[in-house]
């Protein structure tokens, strides 16, 4: 099949859930004898030609919060009309406005929803209008719409009375590090906590340091990430954190793998998800987790990791505390949670899914 992939940002992957998404599943898809195409930002990714096998399109955007994806996809669209694709697969919910346009060169469509973007807190009123707005065209425009979570299945059900396939992101056997270039950067293996994401406010580390605020830890703070149309937010994480916590921007390779290897806990303090790959990742690592209560975490860490009442600072703190000082419970959560997401979680699965869904399509089932 001849396969377009178009709404991430790019790959190979530098940070962002739908970015790993889309290379995990892109890679696997070529080894499978797919011919794979990735539409790409500039910005985001900048080699020309092919990655892994996938052919790489770069197509530019207006570079701000509400013309990044509208522009990127709609300049990227001709491009995708002059193509003869089997498959165009759009990632996200605004992409999904496009999903009817691959019609006309008689491709099929496919949408992945990878959460709830209009509930996040960046968006004004009328783009949040706009995104709720794309729940319908990525519940009726493409021929097939995925979704990540059971949550989100549920919602697709209940709100818009729609069937859709869940496909759950994935996870790989961890790359196990020893604390190399994080010795060098001054930290400490096994005695700091660790958070991961875009520091965005749905992310919710904003709990999380006026937690570890209140505590009587010595025990550092890591964080692991970068601003996405959030400056201001960014900047108020810098001034709750002081000189007590580490900022270390976006990471990823072997400094993220050393991060998830040498971390005593990680915590996920997120009002909102889709299925998060950070949590697999961490998981994956057999790291003990903390997560805030809701339905997309737990559905993800099950009896396998801790949890706390979403946005409760108090309540947060104090599950840390308590893990933070019962070393040998964190461990066995670990070792669960590693077992429970290679298991569960696993990207040949969700390739060999997705493809069951392309050839569908196609055969006309």
């Amino acid at each position: 099949m001849k396969i377009a992939m178009l709404g991430q940002k790019g790959i190979p992957a530098t940070y962002g859930g739908i970015e790993r998404h889309v290379e995990e599943l892109g890679v696997r898809l070529v080894e499978r004898g797919h011919d794979v195409t990735v539409y790409c930002r500039p910005y985001y990714t900048k080699m020309q030609g092919n990655y892994r096998g996938i052919r790489i399109v770069n197509i530019p955007s207006v570079r701000t919060k509400h013309l990044d994806t509208a522009s990127h996809c709609g300049l990227a669209i001709p491009h995708i009309l002059t193509q003869d694709y089997d498959i165009v697969h759009l990632h996200a919910l605004g992409p999904s406005l496009f999903a009817n346009v691959p019609h006309l060169r008689g491709a099929k469509s496919v949408v992945t929803v990878h959460g709830l973007d209009w509930q996040r807190e960046k968006w004004g009123s009328f783009a949040t209008w706009v995104l709720k707005r794309c729940e319908y065209t990525a519940a009726n425009y493409p021929d097939r719409t995925i979704v990540v979570s059971k949550a989100l299945r549920e919602h697709f059900r209940t709100v818009h009375d729609s069937y859709v396939t869940y496909i759950p992101n994935g996870t790989v056997l961890p790359h196990v590090r020893k604390a190399e270039k994080i010795t060098e950067m001054g930290l400490d293996p096994g005695n700091y906590v660790l958070f991961v994401g875009r520091l965005v406010p749905e992310k919710g580390a904003h709990y999380l340091l006026d937690a570890y605020a209140k505590m009587n830890t010595d025990m550092e703070l890591v964080v692991a990430g970068g601003t996405s149309f959030s400056t201001d937010y960014v900047d108020q994480l810098h001034e709750k954190g002081g000189d007590r916590v580490r900022f270390l921007g976006y990471v990823y390779g072997d400094v993220l793998d050393e991060l998830y290897s040498n971390a005593r806990v990680f915590v996920l303090p997120s009002d909102i998800e889709g299925l998060p790959i950070a949590l697999l990742e961490a998981m994956s690592f057999g790291i003990c987790c903390l997560t805030s209560d809701i339905p997309e975490n737990i559905e993800v860490i099950g009896d396998c990791g801790a949890t706390f009442r979403q946005g409760d600072v108090d309540d947060l703190a104090e599950k840390l505390t308590g893990l933070l000082e019962s070393p040998d419970e964190c461990h066995a959560i670990g070792d669960r949670a590693r077992r429970h997401v290679l298991e569960t979680y696993d990207w040949d699965g969700v390739t060999l899914h997705t493809e069951a869904v392309y050839y569908t399509l196609l055969r006309g089932f």
